[in-house]
């Protein structure tokens, strides 16, 4: 494993190369639509308070994840070492299966919503369950390839 990571076949970029490489570029959409899941969470009403306070957990470790992972990036915490590999491909597995179960759980209590709620929240839930579940395929993008890149 030690050539590959040699060769440069399964290294992490650093700099600005994370904003041109592939899958790092999808940090960038991550972080904004993470972010609008938040805040689109956070201003909902909040009709099951636990199953909202897990999708805002999710949605808020992430972001900060996210967002402590491509600051490390940028600056080249990483050194190239290939352990940053293994984490980075962890990671996105992770966040992937947490926001899947945060789409779920948003998309069931936003269903519970659709009687007795005023149209506004009720669309503002909708709009959280949308972002949500396209976070939830950028994680899933962005696994999948991070376990390419650390397989090889």
């Amino acid at each position: 494993m030690a050539p590959a990571a040699a060769s440069g076949g399964s290294t992490l970029p650093s700099g600005v190369a994370v904003f041109t490489s592939f899958p790092d570029l999808l940090f960038i959409f991550e972080f904004v639509f993470g972010g609008l899941v938040w805040i689109l969470v956070a201003s909902s009403l909040v009709p099951i308070p636990l199953i909202q306070g897990w999708v805002m957990f999710v949605s808020v470790f992430c972001f900060l994840a996210t967002t402590t992972l491509l600051v490390l990036y940028i600056i080249g915490a990483h050194g190239g070492e290939t352990s940053w590999v293994t984490l980075d491909a962890a990671y996105h597995c992770l966040a992937a299966l947490f926001y899947l179960s945060a789409s779920v759980l948003e998309a069931l209590a936003t269903i519970g919503m659709q009687e007795g709620y005023t149209y506004k929240q009720y669309h503002e839930n909708i709009s959280a369950v949308v972002f949500s579940y396209v976070v939830t395929l950028l994680y899933v993008v962005h696994a999948v390839f991070s376990l390419i890149r650390w397989k090889s």
